[in-house]
């Protein structure tokens, strides 16, 4: 008789759990924070923030800014007219060209996360290089505004382990989207609101720019009906949780209750 004997580490134990744990899910969900957690455990992979796990009907809408001011005026007085605050994510280059829409912008109340300072490919820099392009434009937003950022947007969307530990020891939250109106691509006003009205929900955060040609009529629809629809809209540091939460592998934000 032969006897088999199977070598088992660490990591293959926490997999099989893994396994377990799905499987069992089906019948229990809620489970699957528990799951989440033991996976980014085993994969050692970090996430950035792209919606939030909330009660409350709220979300967050943001504009990425990297070019051009043309329509920014338009969008500050739209948002003045409904009242709403957002989150303006400034590249540095920008901030250095337009310094006085940067003031502007704080000055109206909303919030002003970090774009880096050359909106470059972040996953291709250095953690120290990384570090240099945040603390750069961080100290001329300060400059400007006397108010620390806390919230960045890595340029394209692109990050790693790198980018996200680099932004944590800056004070950062790394922030992505779970709506992306993808209004950078000239689609029609109509398209943008189909977009984004078809896919907000609760903790949603929603993407836009400052300088995409239709954005302005979009937002015109957008806004009074989500303010129809009871949601309360408010700057991303608004709606994350700050402290004593976790983040699952979709990238959820989730406050931890009476761990």
């Amino acid at each position: 008789m032969r006897v088999y004997v199977l070598r088992l580490n660490f990591t293959h134990v926490l997999l099989a759990a893994v396994f377990l744990l799905l499987t069992f899910s089906v019948y229990h969900e809620g489970i699957q924070p528990l799951i989440i957690q033991v996976y980014n455990s085993v994969s050692n992979r970090l996430v950035p923030i792209y919606a939030v796990d909330t009660p409350a009907k709220k979300i967050a809408i943001s504009f990425d800014a990297t070019w051009g001011t043309d329509l920014t005026e338009e969008i500050l007085g739209i948002l003045k007219e409904y009242q709403i605050k957002t989150t303006f994510f400034l590249a540095g280059y920008w901030v250095d060209k337009y310094p006085h829409y940067v003031i502007r912008i704080a000055e109206e109340g909303h919030e002003i996360g970090n774009h880096s300072y050359s909106h470059p490919h972040m996953n291709n820099l250095s953690y120290d290089a990384i570090v240099k392009e945040l603390e750069r434009n961080h100290a001329m937003i300060y400059e400007l505004t006397r108010k620390n950022p806390f919230v960045f947007r890595p340029p394209f969307g692109e990050y790693n382990n790198t980018v996200i530990k680099a932004a944590d020891s800056l004070g950062y939250y790394t922030i992505q989207w779970s709506v992306d109106s993808l209004d950078w691509k000239n689609t029609t006003a109509e398209e943008i609101y189909q977009r984004v009205m078809s896919q907000v929900k609760p903790g949603a955060i929603v993407l836009f720019h400052n300088a995409a040609t239709e954005t302005p009529r979009a937002l015109r629809r957008i806004l009074p009906e989500l303010i129809a629809q009871g949601y309360e809209i408010v700057p991303v540091g608004e709606l994350i949780y700050r402290e004593d939460y976790y983040i699952d592998n979709n990238g959820i934000q989730h406050l931890r209750r009476g761990e």
